[in-house]
């Protein structure tokens, strides 16, 4: 699929329509794509499929991934999510995984944004300096 500048702009148009009090407003999401579809414009399919796009990136913005070694006590938890809501904004939901893969420390990732502080990390970039 070949974006050109009017599908850019479209889609982009759409995104910003999609927002009410600065968080993504499910039913005008579904509104908007709805009466896409029912007018059928030239390429509305690439337009709507870049809209997507658009708003995944937007949604994965404000969704932090929490990942542990260990499950994290409530205080624990608590501060980790009070500090990127700081850092983030206050609409930002949170997950908590488990991955025993990391052998110690955490990994959090907001949007395309990763902190890194597992042990796995630290010891991959010790082998690669070795």
């Amino acid at each position: 699929m070949k974006i050109n500048k009017e599908i850019r702009q479209l889609s982009r148009g759409m995104l910003r329509a999609s927002f009410t009090d600065g968080r993504i407003d499910r039913g005008k999401v579904i509104s908007l794509v709805q009466s896409f579809i029912a007018q059928k414009p030239r390429r509305y399919l690439d337009i709507l499929q870049y809209y997507k796009r658009l708003l995944r990136l937007e949604i994965d913005k404000r969704h932090a991934r929490i990942e542990s070694s260990n499950p994290l006590n409530p205080e624990t938890s608590a501060q980790i999510v009070e500090n990127l809501r700081k850092k983030k904004g206050p609409d930002l939901t949170t997950e908590f995984v488990v991955n025993p893969e990391l052998l110690g420390g955490m990994r959090i990732r907001v949007g395309s944004d990763v902190w890194d502080g597992s042990v796995r990390d630290r010891l991959e970039r010790l082998q690669k300096q070795l």
